[in-house]
């Protein structure tokens, strides 16, 4: 009977290890078969994300090595390289990317401007109706009074506007350069657009500028003191907007 248990005991012990064996290496097989159904689709998936990532990459160092050589030519001194390829310099930089040293220099306003603006229209019956003189500058200004975080729009846009209006313009409102017509436009473009958000929608067809600039008071000066005289009252010629102000 010992030798009986024995040889089944050594007969099961055989077989379960068969077994054992056999369920260890059975899911083997079968992963490596899931992987050939689909031979080379990993790599290649890959590879083009690899190489949707360098061209982009490419793009931007070659955008960004363009836009650092065309500033740097705006901002050095003049170079025959920069007056030759003077109009593809301007036409990058202006307006979005342009470059001065009032950083380290700054050049405050040492004058008050009172930038107006008014409208006109053409009703039905054909007579044209003018409506009264409206402050853009006051609106700016109560933006900017009392205000801790005042916004660069309301501080530099229409200010930054008008100068550049007149370093291209002079005392002339005829555009000689195409970065005249472009300022000019520009200038247009803020007044129309301020006067129809002020207007709820109201139509025009012309739109007039008149600035009047005045000199800053002196320190001490009392508030009943009559106010200084304008330095200058300029007004420029209408200017024709689409109906919609724009």
């Amino acid at each position: 009977m010992r030798k009986t248990g024995w040889a089944m005991s050594s007969g099961i012990g055989p077989a379960g290890v068969k077994e054992i064996h056999q369920s260890d290496s059975g899911p083997v097989p079968q992963q490596h078969h899931d992987e050939a159904a689909m031979p080379g689709e990993r790599p290649i998936r890959a590879r083009a994300v690899k190489a949707g990532l360098r061209i982009a990459v490419a793009l931007c160092l070659v955008t960004t090595l363009v836009h650092v050589v065309l500033v740097f030519l705006h901002v050095a001194p003049s170079n025959p390289v920069s007056m030759r390829y003077s109009a593809q310099v301007n036409g990058w930089v202006f307006p979005l990317f342009e470059q001065n040293w009032r950083l380290f220099a700054p050049d405050p306003d040492s004058f008050n401007r009172k930038i107006l603006v008014r409208t006109a229209h053409t009703d039905s019956k054909g007579s044209v109706q003018v409506t009264p003189w409206f402050d853009l500058a006051a609106v700016d200004h109560s933006a900017v009074d009392h205000n801790v975080f005042p916004s660069h729009t309301s501080q530099n846009l229409l200010r930054r506007a008008w100068t550049s209006y007149v370093e291209t313009h002079g005392g002339s409102d005829t555009a000689r350069s195409e970065r005249a017509v472009m300022l000019q436009t520009y200038l247009r473009n803020i007044a129309a657009d301020r006067v129809a958000a002020h207007n709820d929608g109201g139509t025009f067809d012309f739109v007039q500028l008149r600035v009047v600039t005045l000199p800053v008071a002196a320190p001490g000066t009392t508030a009943g003191n009559r106010p200084p005289a304008p330095t200058e009252d300029r007004l420029l010629p209408w200017w024709k907007v689409t109906s919609n102000g724009k």
